[in-house]
């Protein structure tokens, strides 16, 4: 008896899907596809959980016959063999979290949010700093600023990457989770959302009424640390009520998960040609767009070094002689990335419309 047809067998025994039995060990739908046409063999790890899945001996599942293990329940060894050979390794009932997928989402949703508020925490920072003080005898008087502003780029990274990179290892493990959200869970999340964005959109516009009211008076300092706390604040809550809806979306995790596989898995996946080629397709496009928006990005940070050193005139006109410290664009240099991500949006739009 051969490992295909146990495997078959003892799938179709509890009544589990591939989906199902890809997600129970972390791998791809297809990786199991391939298992039972033969195309490929699992490695050790993945075999050592079947058989804690399945309740059988690597030697039985590998090369014994299990096909006649439900037809024989009177085991030898009594009713708790027969038991165990009844074991059911899907929890019966509505699909549930057995991945540990929701946690790590809300961690996530926490993150992100967390990492991207502080770099405009301490933007802000540098910018009710900037002028007033130096940091050595000599030094420019905005060198503060670019201090604050590593300072915050550095914490949020230490948020940032960190959280792409676990995310990135549970989507590597988890390819495929089962929908296992209700309705009521999914109205709360959107309910949540409404609430989240609505308190988002108000905390930006306070901090837009406190420069109003303090632009042009001697506390301007003060209202544009304000207002870069109060977007700080807005930004937080918008990404992670984003976030915290999105994760109720298993199908877009599922398809997203999928969109991550190596065009050699595709090419050998055993799948209708017509699937395939929809698949490879997806993927070609997501690497021109990845490509398009990882150019744009780069055309954004030089734009904004260039708006964070180079000294501007007062009138408007680019000042090379002298420094200038009351026309500085080094204010204004964080706006690159926000107009780089735009454009990355229209291009990704551009290139999907003209795809389809």
């Amino acid at each position: 008896m051969s490992f295909r047809n146990n495997l078959q067998h003892l799938r179709a025994e509890r009544n589990m899907t591939q989906e199902q039995l890809a997600m129970l060990l972390g791998v791809s739908r297809q990786s199991v596809t391939k298992w039972e046409a033969e195309r490929s063999y699992p490695e050790m790890d993945k075999l050592l959980k079947m058989c804690q899945l399945f309740d059988c001996t690597l030697d039985d599942l590998v090369q014994g016959d299990l096909t006649s293990r439900a037809s024989q329940p009177d085991s030898p060894d009594g009713p708790r063999d027969a038991a165990r050979h009844a074991a059911i390794p899907v929890p019966p009932g509505p699909p549930q979290d057995i991945c540990g997928y929701d946690e790590h989402q809300r961690k996530l949703a926490y993150r992100v949010p967390s990492g991207i508020a502080l770099i405009l925490i301490f933007i802000g920072i540098g910018l009710f700093l900037e002028g007033q003080w130096t940091v050595f005898a000599g030094s420019d008087a905005g060198a503060l600023m670019v201090i604050c502003v590593f300072i915050g780029i550095a914490l949020g990274l230490a948020f940032l990457i960190p959280a792409g990179m676990e995310h990135s290892a549970f989507v590597k493990a988890h390819p495929y989770i089962e929908d296992f959200y209700t309705e009521e869970q999914k109205r709360k999340a959107r309910s949540d959302f409404s609430r989240g964005i609505l308190l988002g959109i108000c905390a930006i516009f306070v901090g837009i009424a406190f420069i109003v009211l303090l632009g042009e008076t001697e506390h301007e300092k003060l209202g544009l640390l304000l207002l870069m706390e109060f977007i700080a604040l807005g930004v937080w809550l918008i990404v992670h009520f984003c976030m915290m809806l999105g994760r109720t979306n298993i199908a877009e995790y599922n398809k997203d998960a999928a969109d991550e596989l190596e065009m050699e898995d595709i090419v050998n996946a055993q799948l209708d040609q017509r699937i395939k080629d929809t698949l490879i397709s997806r993927k070609a496009k997501s690497n021109k767009v990845g490509a398009l928006c990882g150019a744009i990005m780069l055309m954004a940070t030089i734009v904004a070094l260039a708006l964070l050193f180079m000294p501007m005139g007062q009138a408007g006109t680019w000042d090379w002689g002298e420094f200038n410290p009351e026309g500085t664009s080094a204010m204004w240099f964080w706006i690159a990335w926000p107009i780089g991500g735009l454009l990355c949006g229209v291009v990704a739009l551009i290139v999907n419309a003209f795809d389809d």
